[in-house]
């Protein structure tokens, strides 16, 4: 699983284009409609479950919710996330899909109305910023680091998701221990997060010479609740463990709204 994970990642990094949790999204086309739902195929049951419905997404206005088993589609039945994807992927925007889901053993058909498909960026807003960022499951803490990121309520948080692989990461690395280095004292915690090995990130972080602290989530769980499809990914989180921004990919023209933003969060009581 961890090895999957980390070849997705390692894809997405290199630009293919891949869907990430079973979102149904269109592949191609700007008119191709979106239903917005993680789900994947459950040995146990006909149909397939709906593991994550996006905040705003067309599912969610429908009233589709987490741990549904998706049985038919517009009276088709569905058995694996990649027949949801073809079914969706053939309509367009504003097209009314009738989803018949079985939730505690009753059977309900909703209407769901497609949406354009927002950007991984617009995507990962709608789901995570204004509310509490997800806990973290089975971290290690290499350096600088608690093991849980309720410790570090009071504090602003910037999470950074990376890997040694990722060039774009290492690019990113000075501006975050320059951040750490300018802020720390007044309330700031860099963290970057990987999927690598404890030893391995430890002795790249050393060779890099990352300031800031250094997690390891060799499981991949918690980069599965923060939604992780490519790296870099940061999550600017508050005083509150509340999130306000999120950013895919590194792009220095976002260093000077990032430091904004932080100096803003610093100043709240």
């Amino acid at each position: 699983m961890v090895h999957r994970f980390r070849v997705v990642l390692a894809a997405l990094a290199l630009g293919w284009t891949l869907a990430h949790g079973g979102d149904v999204q269109a592949q191609s086309g700007a008119r191709k409609g979106w239903l917005g739902i993680g789900m994947d195929a459950p040995r146990d049951a006909a149909g397939v479950r709906v593991t994550k419905v996006m905040s705003g997404s067309p599912a969610q206005k429908a009233g589709v919710h987490d741990g549904d088993l998706l049985v038919r589609i517009d009276g088709t039945k569905v058995g694996s996330p990649e027949e949801v994807q073809r079914v969706v992927g053939g309509h367009a925007t504003g097209d009314v899909l009738r989803v018949t889901v079985l939730r505690d053993g009753v059977e309900s058909t909703l209407n769901v109305s497609l949406a354009p498909r927002p950007s991984r960026d617009e995507q990962n807003r709608l789901e995570f910023v204004g509310r509490p960022a997800p806990a973290w499951t089975k971290v290690d803490a290499v350096k600088g680091v608690h093991k849980d990121l309720s410790s570090l309520r009071g504090r602003v948080v910037l999470l950074d998701f990376w890997a040694t692989w990722c060039g774009a990461c290492r690019a990113m690395t000075p501006t975050l221990s320059a951040w750490q280095a300018r802020y720390g004292a007044q309330g700031l915690s860099v963290i970057g997060m990987t999927t690598d090995g404890r030893d391995e990130a430890a002795a790249f972080a050393e060779k890099a010479n990352m300031k800031f602290g250094i997690a390891v989530d060799e499981s991949a769980a918690t980069h599965r609740a923060y939604s992780i499809s490519a790296l870099p990914t940061l999550f600017v989180i508050d005083k509150r463990g509340v999130v306000r921004d999120v950013v895919i990919g590194y792009d220095p023209s976002h260093e000077a709204q990032i430091d904004a933003l932080v100096r803003t969060l610093l100043a709240e009581s």
